[in-house]
């Protein structure tokens, strides 16, 4: 283990927060005894790595490698020695797959599934979740630590070079680390406020710790939510390690792809408690549309070809917007530009290096949109949580985010996590035309949808969710491509270790970098623009099976990918030598 050079001083003023925090607890929710204790164990690991932080003094210019030993010491996968076989790659994928498939229906123990509130309802396909099983959280910690991580490290208050392997080793460590955190930091506002413990757990735990039962309820739902959680990060990196592509990827697309499924072809109807019927008809796109045509074909002229075409779930035009932001995304994946390449020494060897139009992928809208995701969960918990909703400016703010009350709850037939005003409306995600378009054309039959708003204030909601969308796309594909060594610098010095060089140039990584920097710039801010675009078009059109339009670009996307990574596989695997330009070894 490193020995790390530190300022022991440092202690005392993170002592004296975390006094105040405890005094806090105690002033704003009455935490005594049992509670100030676990309330004190679970924020304590916070302050003790904050103590790592502050008081580092070696000889790096980073205070991340104060937390060198700890992040160390972080359960992981280990690397495997050697090359793994493509079917063991498979295998491996496959059976993560299945993992997660059957921890989405392993429910949270001790949990009142009628009365929690899924505060991620909207996000469901980004995060991979599903409400009040394991996987509630779904790979949101991941996502949400790696936004904080891209942030800190743009804005270059990490002081990390990551072209550095050591720099690099550190980077990965402090964000496994910061997963832990994030886990707890959404796990903890959630269970004490609303994923509600059930009736019976809380009274066994009352009899055994009179007064405590609730409060250890919840405790127990974040230890299981913990678990769930960092046991996707687990299969994230099997995947990563062993088997083909990403598992975060894999898991959204699992996930996606049974939503549009079931949306497409559901022949269950709508309201299940009740027969089918002209004004209850199948949920599914395709049988709503088969059923109505049989059924009353008189009223389609009018009321039924509006239903068919307008009427939620999954009405057609979602199917039509479905399939064509699938072929969008198919095309923008299989284009790329084509740089010519030779090798030194072989004369005649050419070849070209593609660079996709979609270079940084579909992750800067996974960040964009995991941001929206936690915009809308903290403007929730400030407004109804009973410790954060007492916060002085933030609390209970309605320029930060205002929701209904259980009166216009019932009135408008909404959620109680559609937020009303403020910040968190302008950027609420609209699910189809029903949404938005129709209310803005007849504002007067859209009093439910426009919440008391004018059409102007949707027409600014829609641009204002549209630019929030494209813009921090367009950021995080920036910091996407430089935090993964796939920026000119880092591609003109793998071109020049396989051998290889852009004809017409000396081959000096600067003059290639030089070359690649005309293109790899302009086609980052482009790619993160279009996922962007794409993802909120598909919002505003709508898709099938209650599915975002995000969640709908990543799961074709990613899909595509996991082919073209399938035939990179099998091409390494019959010809070895060729594995040395993709990975090096």
């Amino acid at each position: 283990m490193t020995e790390i050079h530190r300022n022991k001083g440092a202690a005392i003023p993170v002592i004296f927060v975390f006094a105040i925090l405890l005094v806090i607890f105690y002033y704003f929710d009455h935490y005594t005894g049992l509670k100030l204790a676990i309330a004190g164990i679970l924020v304590a690991p916070v302050f003790y790595i904050a103590y790592l932080l502050l008081s580092y003094t070696g000889p790096k210019k980073s205070r991340l490698y104060g937390l060198e030993n700890l992040t160390a010491k972080l359960p992981a996968i280990k690397k495997p020695s050697g090359h793994v076989e493509f079917k063991y790659k498979m295998l491996w994928t496959v059976l993560i797959v299945l993992l997660y498939f059957v921890l989405t229906n392993v429910y949270i123990y001790g949990l009142n599934t009628k009365d929690t509130i899924d505060v991620f309802a909207s996000f469901r396909a980004i995060f991979a979740g599903a409400s009040g099983s394991l996987m509630d959280l779904g790979i949101g910690p991941i996502v949400t630590a790696s936004i904080v991580m891209q942030l800190f490290a743009g804005a270059k208050i990490f002081n990390l070079d990551l072209t550095n392997a050591e720099d690099k080793a550190i980077y990965q460590g402090v964000q496994k680390l910061l997963v832990i955190i994030m886990i707890f930091v959404e796990a903890i506002p959630q269970a004490f406020g609303f994923l509600v413990p059930d009736a019976s757990l809380v009274s066994n735990l009352n009899a055994a710790a009179p007064g405590y039962g609730e409060f250890l309820a919840q405790s127990i739902i974040v230890l299981q939510l913990f678990f769930g959680s960092y046991l996707v990060f687990l299969m994230d990196e099997v995947v990563s390690k062993y088997g083909i592509g990403s598992g975060i990827s894999l898991f959204i697309a699992a996930g996606v792809s049974q939503q549009l499924f079931t949306g497409t072809f559901n022949w269950v109807p709508s309201t299940i408690t009740a027969p089918l019927s002209v004004s209850n008809p199948p949920a599914g796109a395709i049988p709503k549309a088969i059923y109505l045509f049989l059924n009353s074909p008189a009223s389609l002229t009018n009321t039924g070809m509006e239903q068919i075409l307008f009427a939620q779930p999954n009405p057609m035009i979602a199917l039509v917007g479905t399939l064509l932001i699938f072929f969008i995304v198919a095309y923008f994946q299989s284009s790329k530009i084509e740089l010519p390449i030779s090798h030194e020494r072989v004369r005649g060897a050419r070849g070209r290096y593609p660079l996709q139009l979609l270079y940084a992928s579909n992750i800067p809208v996974i960040l964009a949109t995991a941001l929206l995701a936690n915009i809308s969960m903290w403007t929730l918990l400030f407004w109804s949580s009973p410790v954060l909703s007492k916060i002085p400016i933030l609390g209970h703010n309605k320029l930060l985010g205002g929701y209904p009350s259980a009166t216009q709850v019932t009135a408008l037939g909404i959620s109680n996590t559609t937020p009303t005003s403020g910040l968190a409306y302008y950027l609420y995600t609209p699910n189809g035309l029903s949404d938005w378009l129709f209310p803005i054309l007849e504002p007067k039959v859209s009093q439910n949808v426009l919440l008391g708003h004018t059409p102007i204030e949707e027409v600014i909601h829609v641009i204002v969710f549209m630019a929030f969308l494209v813009g921090f796309s367009i950021l995080f594909a920036k910091f996407w491509i430089e935090t993964t060594n796939m920026g000119a610098g880092a591609v003109a010095r793998q071109i020049r270790s396989s051998g290889m060089q852009i004809p017409g140039f000396r081959r000096d990584p600067r003059v290639m970098e030089k070359v690649l920097s005309k293109y790899i710039p302009a086609i980052t801010i482009f790619s993160g623009a279009i996922v962007g675009l794409l993802a909120g078009g598909a919002d505003l059109i709508g898709t099938v099976g209650d599915t975002s339009g995000t969640g709908l670009l990543l799961a074709v996307g990613i899909v595509i990918q996991f082919y073209e990574a399938m035939g990179r596989e099998q091409l390494m695997e019959m010809h070895p030598m060729i594995r040395q330009f993709f990975i090096g070894g």
